[in-house]
């Protein structure tokens, strides 16, 4: 379970108050503990805000990144990794969070098992209530993009489930993604990496 951060009742405008930098979503009143993102997992929330930014743009679309709070409920907060909003979505853009459901959300996932619980099971049950039509889960861990789509009865189905391949993806037009791109990026990275913390063989003159 997330651990609580602040043990005091919370409501939703002071969550959505709270300084940018401060960590945590609100669940049930509580503030609790968001996942701690790895360098990769930012490296692919950047890749994907890139690549829906692109896409967006030209359509009149708004892209955000995971700072973004979403009131899905009124005591339930959440911040979605990425989040896109469809053209002329009533948004106010002067607020400090929004009550409008955007036409997709992502999540990225960790490893913590919590983490997992969290995007899988909580988050999929906040994102439906709140009526988000997209919600996309990218696993880096064995490499699988899911793409639910949220039916008439309130319950997300997959609509879609890839691994390395370049697809055009349900919901929205035009836009493929290369998948196979993403992944060769993220194994350079871990490359360089590895290489930047290989410890020294030289000696220094005695």
């Amino acid at each position: 379970m997330a651990e609580v951060l602040w043990p005091e009742p919370m409501t939703l405008e002071q969550w959505a108050d709270m300084d940018e930098d401060e960590p945590g979503e609100l669940v049930d009143g509580a503030l609790v503990e968001e996942e701690v993102p790895t360098n990769l997992h930012e490296l692919i929330v950047g890749w994907l805000i890139r690549v829906l930014g692109n896409w967006a743009a030209p359509r009149s679309g708004r892209v955000l990144g995971s700072s973004h709070k979403l009131g899905v409920s009124p005591r339930r907060g959440r911040k979605p990794d990425v989040t896109v909003y469809a053209p002329r979505s009533k948004v106010n853009w002067q607020a400090s969070l929004s009550r409008v459901a955007p036409l997709l959300v992502v999540e990225v996932i960790s490893r913590q098992a919590r983490d997992v619980r969290r995007d899988r099971v909580e988050k999929l049950g906040d994102y439906a209530r709140f009526g988000v039509r997209w919600y996309w889960l990218l696993d880096p861990e064995v490499r699988l993009l899911e793409v639910l789509e949220l039916g008439a009865d309130g319950r997300y189905t997959i609509a879609l489930q890839a691994s390395t391949e370049r697809v055009a993806v349900p919901g929205c037009e035009g836009l493929e993604l290369d998948l196979a791109n993403l992944w060769r990026e993220a194994d350079e990275a871990a490359a360089e990496g590895s290489e930047e913390s290989e410890p020294s063989t030289e000696r220094g003159a005695s």
